[in-house]
C-alpha cells in the first residue's frame, strides 16, 4: 500500500492562546511497508535484558534525501550468549524510502526492507545504534551495539551496501553490555570519535531473583548489578579507532549508562559529553580541551533532580527551548519519579525546573525511554514527545492476564512559550493512545513536508511510524549544514527572524533512547513571514552568516561557502 504525503507550511512562536490542531499525528507503519514485530526472547525466566531493547535510527544511507529506516531485533536470550550468536541471521532491518508519484501527480512513499541486500546486519541482540560518517566520504555510517555479543560498526560503501569493519576499526567493545552511543568530534581534528555508553556487568547466568511489593516475581532493579564505564574511542582515520577511555578520563565515574548526548553546554565552543544513568548520578563530560574530559555534573547541578536524589536516567535530550541560546537538558525516568528538565542558567550550570515547567506531575505515572524535543506544530517552540513502557509488572496487568504486563502510552508536551508546558497527549491522535511497551524513539521528517515525524520501536511489540499532520500549516525552513562531505555535528544554526524571537538549534544525530535521528535542522517559523539573517557557528569555532534561505523547502550550507565571522 503506498502512503500519500504531505506537502505544505510551517511557522514561529504561535501565541498561547492558539489552539493546538486535533489529531496531528497518524500512524502508518502498515501502510508504508514498515513492517516490523520486537522480540525480546522472553521464556518467563525474567532476564534483565528482557526489557530494556531495541532502538530505531531515521538516516539517508544512500544519499537521496529521503530518510530512511533501520530498527534493531532481540534474540533468544541463550543464543545470545551463545559464541555465535546471531551469526546466521540478520537480527535487525533496514528500509530504505523510496519515493513513488501517483497518477495524479501526487508524490508517495513507501518503505522496502533491503537489509540483505545491503549488508547492514546486526549478528546479536541489538540494543542502541549510532549514525555518523567516519571517514568523511559523505555516505553515513553505522554502529549497533548488543547485550551479549561484540558491538558492530559498518562502513558505507556509497553503493546502497556496507561492510563491517568493527575487528579492523577496534571498536567491538570489552564484552560489557552497550546501550547508547554518540560520534562526537570530541577533539575537534575533524574526524568523527565514538562515545560509547555501557549498562551493568549482567549475563544470563546470573540467577538472582527479584520480587515486587505483592511479592510476585518482577524484574531486578539495575542498582542490583555492578555498573560498567562506558568507552570512549578517537578516531586516528583510516578507519581505525583508539580506546582513549582512561587517557581521557572517563574512568574516574560511571553509573549505568543509557541514554547520551554530545553538545557543548558551557558555550566554550567545545563538545561535552551528557550521560544518563539508570539510578546513579548523571555525568556531565567537560570537555578539557587537551584530550581530556572531568565530570562536573555535580558542581553544574545536574547530577541529580532537585530533591538532591539521584534518578533512573533512561532517554536523554538536550536543545535550546526557552529560546535564549543555551542548551538545556530534558531526561526521562521511572514511573513516581518524573522527567526531569535541567535549564541552562547559562555557561553550563543547571536547575530541575520540572515542577516549574509542569512537567512532574503529568510524567510521574509513567517509565519513559526515547523522547525528543521536536516542534510538532512549526510555532518555533520544541515541544517534547515522550514513549513510555514500564520496567515492572503492572499488577492490574497480571490481573488482567496480560502476558507482557509493562506497557504504557506515549505523551506529547506542547512548549507555551513561557517556560511552560502543556500536555495535549488526548489531542495527539488515536495512535498516541496506544498502550504498548515503548523503547526507541527516532525523529525525522519522512515525506519532505516539513512536520517533524516520528518512529518507535516497542519492546516486543510492532514498529510504529507516525506522520505528523500539523507541522506543515506553518512556515519552516529545513538545513542540511556540511563541514566537508559529511554533517557538521554540532553546528550551531542562530537564525533571526523578522518577527519573534531569535531561533537556535544544533545538528545532531544523537539522543533519545538507544536510537539515531535526522541530523537535519527542521526550523518552525510560525506566521513570520522572512528571515532576517542566518548565522552558522560551525564545530571548529568558524562563524559563518548566509543569505536567508527560500521557505518551505530544505537548503544545503556547506563550511567555507558563507561570509567569515569571528572564531570560537
Amino acid at each position: 500500500m503506498l502512503l500519500t504525503a504531505c506537502s505544505g507550511e510551517r511557522g514561529a512562536p504561535a501565541s498561547k492562546g492558539t489552539k493546538p490542531l486535533q489529531v496531528p499525528f497518524v500512524e502508518v507503519a502498515d501502510a508504508s511497508g514498515a513492517r516490523f514485530v520486537h522480540t525480546n526472547g522472553m521464556s518467563g525466566e525474567f532476564y534483565f535484558s528482557e526489557i530494556i531493547g531495541s532502538g530505531v535510527a531515521l538516516f539517508d544511507y544512500d544519499n537521496d534525501g529521503r530518510l530512511d529506516l533501520l530498527v534493531l531485533q532481540g534474540t533468544p536470550l541463550v543464543a545470545a550468549h551463545a559464541s555465535t550468536a546471531g551469526a546466521a541471521q540478520c537480527a535487525g532491518r533496514l528500509f530504505r524510502n523510496e519515493p513513488v508519484a501517483t497518477a495524479g501527480g501526487a508524490m508517495t512513499f513507501k518503505f522496502t526492507d533491503v537489509t540483505e541486500k545491503s549488508g547492514l546486519c546486526s549478528r546479536g541482540y541489538g540494543m542502541g545504534i549510532a549514525t555518523g560518517d567516519i571517514d568523511n566520504d559523505g555516505f553515513v555510517d553505522v554502529f549497533i551495539t548488543h547485550f551479549g555479543a561484540p558491538n558492530q560498526l559498518f562502513r558505507n560503501n556509497g553503493d546502497g551496501t556496507f561492510t563491517d569493519i568493527t575487528k579492523a576499526a577496534g571498536v567491538a567493545g570489552s564484552g560489557a553490555w552497550g546501550s547508547s552511543a554518540t560520534f562526537v568530534d570530541f577533539d575537534r581534528d575533524g574526524l568523527l570519535d565514538l562515545y560509547v555508553a555501557n549498562y551493568v556487568d549482567y549475563t544470563i547466568t546470573d540467577k538472582r531473583k527479584c520480587h515486587n511489593y505483592t511479592s510476585a516475581r518482577d524484574y531486578c532493579a539495575p542498582t542490583t548489578y555492578k555498573p560498567v564505564p562506558g568507552i570512549l574511542y578517537r578516531n586516528r582515520g583510516g578507519g581505525k579507532f583508539e580506546n582513549v577511555t582512561g587517557k581521557a578520563g572517563i574512568t574516574r565515574a560511571y553509573g549505568n549508562g543509557l541514554g547520551v548526548v554530545a553538545a557543548d553546554l558551557n558555550a566554550d565552543g567545545w563538545p561535552d559529553i551528557f550521560v544518563a544513568n539508570d539510578g546513579n548520578p548523571n555525568q556531565l563530560w567537560i570537555n578539557q580541551k587537551d584530550g581530556s574530559f572531568r565530570n562536573e555534573a555535580d558542581i553544574r547541578g545536574a547530577a541529580v533532580n532537585a530533591d538532591g536524589a539521584p534518578e533512573a536516567g533512561m532517554g536523554i535530550d538536550i536543545a535550546d527551548f526557552d529560546g535564549n541560546g543555551t542548551e538545556d537538558v530534558f531526561i526521562t525516568h521511572l514511573t513516581h519519579e518524573k522527567a526531569t528538565l535541567f535549564v541552562n542558567l547559562g555557561a553550563g550550570q543547571f536547575a530541575d525546573r520540572s515542577a516549574a515547567a509542569g512537567l512532574y506531575v503529568a510524567t510521574s505515572p509513567y517509565t519513559g525511554f526515547g523522547t525528543a524535543f521536536i516542534d510538532y506544530d512549526n510555532d518555533g517552540w520544541l515541544d517534547i514527545a515522550i514513549v513510555n513502557g514500564a520496567v515492572h509488572v503492572i499488577e492490574e496487568l497480571v490481573r488482567a492476564r496480560d502476558p507482557f504486563p509493562l506497557h504504557q502510552r506515549k505523551q506529547l508536551f506542547r512548549n507555551l512559550g513561557n517556560g511552560r508546558f502543556e500536555e495535549i497527549t488526548e489531542s495527539a491522535g488515536p495512535a498516541f493512545a496506544l498502550s504498548e511497551v515503548g523503547r526507541g524513539l527516532a525523529v525525522g521528517d519522512l515525506d519532505n513536508d516539513g512536520a517533524a515525524d516520528f518512529v518507535v520501536s516497542n519492546n516486543n511489540g510492532p514498529l510504529r511510524v507516525f506522520l505528523n499532520k500539523a507541522g506543515s500549516v506553518k512556515n519552516w525552513v529545513g538545513l542540511r549544514l556540511l563541514t566537508g562531505k559529511r554533517d557538521a555535528y554540532g553546528a550551531k544554526v542562530e537564525l533571526r527572524r523578522k518577527e519573534g524571537v531569535t531561533l537556535w538549534r544544533r545538528v545532531h544525530a544523537d539522543g533519545s533512547y538507544l536510537s539515531a535521528s535526522d541530523p537535519r535542522v527542521l526550523v518552525g517559523l510560525g506566521d513570520t513571514p522572512g528571515i532576517e539573517a542566518l548565522v552558522v557557528h560551525w564545530p571548529d569555532g568558524q562563524s559563518e552568516s548566509f543569505s536567508a534561505p527560500a521557505l518551505r523547502r530544505y537548503t544545503t550550507l556547506v563550511q567555507g561557502s558563507g561570509a567569515n565571522l569571528e572564531r570560537r
